[in-house]
């Protein structure tokens, strides 16, 4: 039997050995697991698991490579991966790399060879929690120690945010969509492109007078890692463009105007990731099977003295996935309408964000 070389030392004194590969650097994050059976690729380019080891669930991870094309980010920041099975030769025609080939290239430490499943109830039972992916031969109390002197940092938004503006453009354009990019994946871009909007995808810490200085026809929060009250530039930004534009917010994003009305979030015990989440729209009535990935919900009973309202509810749970302000032409999901990976039940809600922009151009009401 080969011999291990990489184990997972967790907060709680637990260890799982089995075999690196990627980089082979050593990280402190927060462990947590996705039960995604396919998306691995996207899942790594997602910028929300700054500072995250993901654990996932599905057993067989890396027999369809990496694709150019199905990146979400140009710089993936993931914290580590941890898998059963790693397959390094992958059968897909459209695969240029291996994973652990971009692994090595970004910094990003992975496991195979450990009980997944095991690991999975565990954080299950006792939540997500720190985890040191580090040599086989460290020992446990040296992995201990590092873990608790460790303090988780805060900055994962301004970390993954681009630094720049930056513009995705398409022919005969009809709307202009001011993007904040809290750690946008790229197929929210997509998404919007292919309904005929120019995008203009702004850092997260733009003030509300630049983007006024764009004109724009309505405003997207994207996604991003980490606890939004960390995010007080959007959450100001929010509380000064409400009211004059159309806005949207996926995951994070949806967090952000939550907090921006006065209500409050907090952090779940192992948090919802996976592509099979089943999400009711309380006003239609319908059931979406949705993408999710997030650590934080918002507190429903804080939302009562807001001006906001619950549209959509998690049926495992219970947890608040969706709320709007219809007289301001608000609104946010917790869950992720342009999938990547997932399902696409909920893509509905860009084609509803356009149709608020029909009566808007520039922040002037037609």
């Amino acid at each position: 039997m080969k011999k291990f070389d990489r184990k997972l030392i967790l907060e709680d004194g637990s260890e799982y050995y089995g075999y690196g590969f990627g980089s082979d650097e050593e990280k402190i994050t927060e462990i947590v697991f996705n039960t995604s059976p396919v998306g691995y690729q996207e899942i790594v380019s997602d910028p929300s698991y700054t500072y995250q080891t993901v654990v996932m669930a599905y057993p067989l991870i890396g027999n369809y490579g990496m694709a150019e094309e199905d990146f979400e980010t140009e710089t993936p920041t993931i914290g580590g991966l941890a898998v059963r099975d790693y397959n390094d030769c992958p059968s897909n025609f459209r695969s240029k790399y291996t994973l652990s080939e971009v692994m090595e290239k970004y910094g990003i430490p992975g496991i195979y060879g450990i009980d997944t499943r095991k690991l999975v109830r565990s954080i299950r039972e006792l939540g997500s929690r720190k985890a040191l992916l580090t040599a086989a031969d460290t020992s446990l109390q040296d992995g201990l120690c590092r873990m608790s002197a460790y303090n988780m940092p805060k900055d994962a938004v301004a970390l993954v945010s681009r630094k720049k503006v930056s513009r995705y453009t398409v022919l005969n354009g009809k709307y202009h969509v001011a993007a904040i990019d809290c750690g946008m994946k790229q197929n929210i871009v997509k998404s919007l492109n292919h309904l005929g909007c120019n995008v203009t995808v702004f850092p997260w810490n733009t003030s509300a007078q630049e983007i006024e200085r764009c004109r724009p026809d309505g405003i997207l929060l994207s996604n991003g890692p980490g606890n939004p009250t960390d995010v007080k530039p959007v959450i100001e930004l929010v509380r000064n463009l409400r009211g004059r534009y159309p806005i949207f917010g996926i995951c994070l994003g949806h967090q952000i105007i939550s907090l921006a009305y006065g209500a409050e979030t907090y952090k779940l015990k192992f948090g919802h990731r996976g592509g099979n989440h089943a999400v009711k729209n309380l006003r239609t009535g319908k059931i979406e099977i949705t993408s999710q990935n997030h650590s934080y919900a918002v507190d429903k009973e804080k939302l009562a003295n807001t001006r906001l309202k619950v549209t959509h509810v998690n049926l495992l749970d219970q947890t608040v996935e969706g709320v709007a302000c219809d007289e301001d032409k608000v609104f946010g999901v917790q869950y992720h309408p342009e999938s990547a990976p997932g399902p696409q039940d909920s893509g509905y809600l860009f084609r509803q964000f356009v149709e608020m922009m029909e009566g808007t151009k520039g922040g002037e009401k037609n």
